[in-house]
């Protein structure tokens, strides 16, 4: 069986979509973490209108970011295998039966991702981004560049026991996760090159928070990379980074910053049109 969690801040405007993707799988046997990290919107409430046994909230009423609520999942999951997913995404009704059915029968692979259509605001189908199928090694991780969709992780929850999330990096946990895993040796993953996360890439390309990722991965370049690269390459990796703070804050001055999220994605065909739409449609279906 699988536990899935949710870490909810201010979601109210996508999270019913997104648990209602969660109770379309096709793969039945699962658990649905809902973690409130301190609403002050309505997304408790729209949590708790949901009547499923296989659904359980928690909440305390304080905030304290996403990387220590990723480690909470983790310490609460009753199963075997953990799937990750942002509340305000969405996921193709056979992403975890294909996601478990791999993990199920590759016993030396601990996690695996996926490809990911990327949404807007009113669930429209914006592009898509297929990555890689390879195995990052730490030197490709600091360069800033991976082909792991982390909010589409299955992993084996004994691996996530072993690399638990730094708590206090609440802007590229995923970055630091991959590489200091990669670091031990203890990042064996796959991808599975289809579309089986709906990523609303829009609510991430904003000006501040992308600069603090930026930032936040400099730091974890500059006590990370010792003896993984060698200082000539760590400054290059940064100049990198400065200069894409660079771009975006230019980008941002003259109004163009849905250029970046083009830019990631490919455009979709009618096949992904389809199959996309016949998702939907089978997501709204679900009552609560």
């Amino acid at each position: 069986m699988i536990s899935i969690g949710i870490p909810i801040y201010n979601a109210e405007d996508y999270l019913e979509d997104a648990i209602k993707s969660v109770l379309a799988q096709s793969f039945k046997n699962f658990e649905l973490i809902l973690i409130d990290d301190g609403s002050t919107d309505n997304s408790l409430a729209i949590a708790k209108s949901f009547n499923d046994p296989r659904i359980r909230i928690y909440t305390d009423g304080t905030n304290k970011k996403l990387p220590f609520r990723l480690n909470q999942i983790i310490q609460l999951a009753k199963y075997d295998y953990i799937a990750r997913m942002d509340a305000d995404d969405l996921m193709d009704v056979d992403r975890l039966k294909k996601q478990f059915e791999y993990l199920k029968n590759n016993p030396g692979i601990d996690l695996v991702t996926t490809g990911m259509y990327s949404i807007g605001k009113h669930n429209e189908i914006l592009g898509k981004r297929i990555p890689n199928n390879k195995m990052m090694t730490a030197s490709e991780i600091l360069g800033g560049i991976t082909n792991l969709l982390h909010a589409s992780m299955l992993a084996r929850k004994e691996w996530c026991l072993r690399n638990p999330y730094r708590v206090d990096n609440a802007l590229a946990e995923d970055y630091e996760l991959w590489l200091s895993a990669a670091i031990k040796k203890d990042l064996k993953y796959n991808v599975i090159q289809e579309p089986l996360y709906y990523y609303r890439e829009v609510e991430n390309v904003k000006i501040e928070k992308m600069i603090k990722g930026y930032n936040t991965q400099i730091e974890v370049i500059n006590h990370s990379s010792d003896g993984v690269i060698s200082d000539h390459d760590r400054k290059k990796i940064i100049r990198k980074f400065q200069v894409k703070k660079i771009i975006v804050k230019i980008l941002n001055a003259i109004k163009l910053m849905s250029i970046l999220q083009k830019h990631r994605v490919a455009k979709i065909s009618e096949d992904d049109l389809n199959r996309y739409t016949q998702n939907m449609d089978y997501i709204q279906q679900v009552g609560k």
